[in-house]
């Protein structure tokens, strides 16, 4: 294990497993960059035909380490930020991507899933993508790629307010392919690898390819990335974070003559 990150090559299958349970399996930098490395490391490594990405204990991700944007908010030096390599190389895999998602998936738990070629959700899942909450902008290129899944008006709903999706839901808007018991959620998961192991690689990753645009996602990735910085240098940013750190709802409305 790395950066808690656990990594396992076995079969054809390379499977990534956050393991920060005490924590929620938040995704810090280090995390990110060892992600990142291990998805860009696939693509050439003829031994990984498929890429399961997995977390363990009760919840898939809380997302990003709010610590680490809150210190980011707040004036402080942050070097380079692995979650956009993360993203990238999510972005240009030609591995097909499974993932194995149970308990709460937010912020980036779930934008991932939109570059995730076969999702299986637990029946206790719960997607959430709550960045405009914290006063900032959707990210993983998941602003193209939500509404061309599941429409404008659900996708504004879930950026816009933040709610939680359950997993029937998510299953029936077309974000998973699969919703299985919590018990039966490794098996089945692994089960799609098995298969897709099985496939020929070479047409596998050339039906990929006319399915996605990786230079496409990469624009939007860019756009959003920038306005991602932005919003976090905001004065709506640092109340948002102060207000996660004090325990109490932040107030947006006091900040109405201030520039957002």
């Amino acid at each position: 294990m790395t950066d808690h990150i656990k990594i396992e090559n076995n079969a054809g299958v390379l499977s990534l497993t956050m393991a920060r349970p005490d924590k929620k399996n938040a995704l810090t930098n280090a995390m990110y960059g060892a992600l990142a490395d291990a998805i860009e490391g696939a693509e050439t490594d003829h031994s990984v035909r498929v890429v399961l990405i997995r977390g363990e204990g009760d919840m898939f991700t809380a997302g990003n380490d709010v610590s680490e944007f809150a210190a980011i908010a707040a004036g402080g030096s942050h070097g380079e930020r692995h979650v956009s390599r993360f993203l990238q190389a999510l972005a240009r895999s030609s591995r097909p991507l499974v993932a194995a998602v149970q308990g709460r998936a937010v912020g980036v738990g779930t934008t991932m899933l939109l570059h995730c070629d076969l999702v299986v959700l637990a029946e206790n899942a719960q997607l959430s993508t709550p960045f405009v909450n914290l006063a900032l902008v959707p990210e993983a290129a998941s602003s193209l790629l939500m509404p061309l899944r599941i429409g404008y008006a659900r996708a504004f709903e879930m950026f816009a307010l933040g709610e939680p999706v359950d997993a029937r839901s998510a299953l029936a808007w077309g974000l998973a392919n699969k919703v299985v018991p919590l018990e039966k959620l490794d098996a089945e998961a692994r089960a799609f690898t098995v298969r897709l192991a099985r496939q020929p690689a070479g047409a596998v990753g050339a039906t990929k390819r006319l399915m996605r645009n990786p230079e496409l996602l990469m624009t939007q990735i860019r756009a959003e990335s920038e306005q991602f910085a932005k919003r976090l240098q905001t004065v709506e940013a640092r109340e948002a974070f102060s207000a996660f750190a004090e325990r109490r709802p932040p107030d947006f409305q006091k900040l109405a003559k201030q520039p957002a």
